[in-house]
């Protein structure tokens, strides 16, 4: 009698484990979608002159600052990029109430004779506060999305390396898929080792020097995916700095 008891115990176990496990991945694939329109919504858009004078006209801008373009270094897929600092950039980087994030080409300021843009800068100091200033809503939006993505590579980590081997692949496979670009590699492990996992994987599961490979093929084709969006229909809809 014991031995069909524990086995129907192991059975209830194992079904709680994987509802379990279903939950836990909708509940990241909804986080997924929260941080990809916060991240969407906050990432940088080109604007011209003239958009910083409407913005500057109606009181809408809330933060800005001077750069030499964006530091991409060290980020991740979760993080948005922030300015090079600099008080001669040629960057007016400025960002709006609602959370967006724009920025336009004045040319680098000149000490020599003064222009427009250093008109500019006097006239948005005067209505607007410097980059970083705690709640700004363009700040808080960022900050939750960075909060979500780390939140998701932890999760996912932590059942990558402590939940049941994969079936598609090996750990080391879904490691190297998992840091594509926009959390897409997250999205098929998802996919493929939490919702479909009973599909019969092939013959030999993915190695991790095949996760490697593939990991940079798509890298590649998702970077090429996003030019070719960004020319299709503009930095509006597609957006980055």
């Amino acid at each position: 009698m014991i031995i069909p008891w524990l086995g129907v115990g192991f059975a209830e176990a194992r079904s709680r484990c994987r509802l379990l496990r279903r939950a836990l991945s909708v509940v990241m694939a909804l986080c997924w979608l929260a941080w990809a329109a916060l991240a969407w919504w906050t990432a940088p858009r080109q604007a011209g002159p003239e958009q910083l004078d409407r913005d500057l006209a109606a009181g809408r801008i809330v933060t800005f600052v001077r750069a030499d373009g964006w530091d991409q270094q060290g980020g991740f897929w979760g993080r948005r990029p922030e300015p090079r600092y600099d008080s001669q950039g040629w960057m007016m980087i400025w960002s709006l109430p609602d959370g967006r994030v724009r920025y336009a080409d004045l040319g680098v300021l000149s000490t020599d004779e003064p222009r427009s843009a250093d008109r500019d800068e006097a006239r948005l100091a005067q209505v607007a506060s410097s980059w970083r200033v705690d709640g700004a809503s363009a700040d808080r939006l960022a900050d939750a999305a960075a909060l979500l993505a780390g939140a998701l590579a932890l999760a996912w980590l932590g059942l990558l390396i402590g939940g049941p081997a994969p079936q598609a692949g090996s750990r080391w496979f879904w490691f190297w898929i998992g840091l594509l670009p926009f959390g897409a590699g997250l999205l098929g492990w998802l996919l493929r080792e939490q919702w479909h996992a009973e599909v019969p994987a092939g013959r030999n599961r993915q190695s991790g020097w095949a996760g490697f490979g593939w990991g940079l093929l798509g890298g590649l084709v998702l970077s090429l995916a996003v030019l070719g969006l960004r020319a299709l229909f503009g930095g509006i809809v597609i957006p980055g700095g």
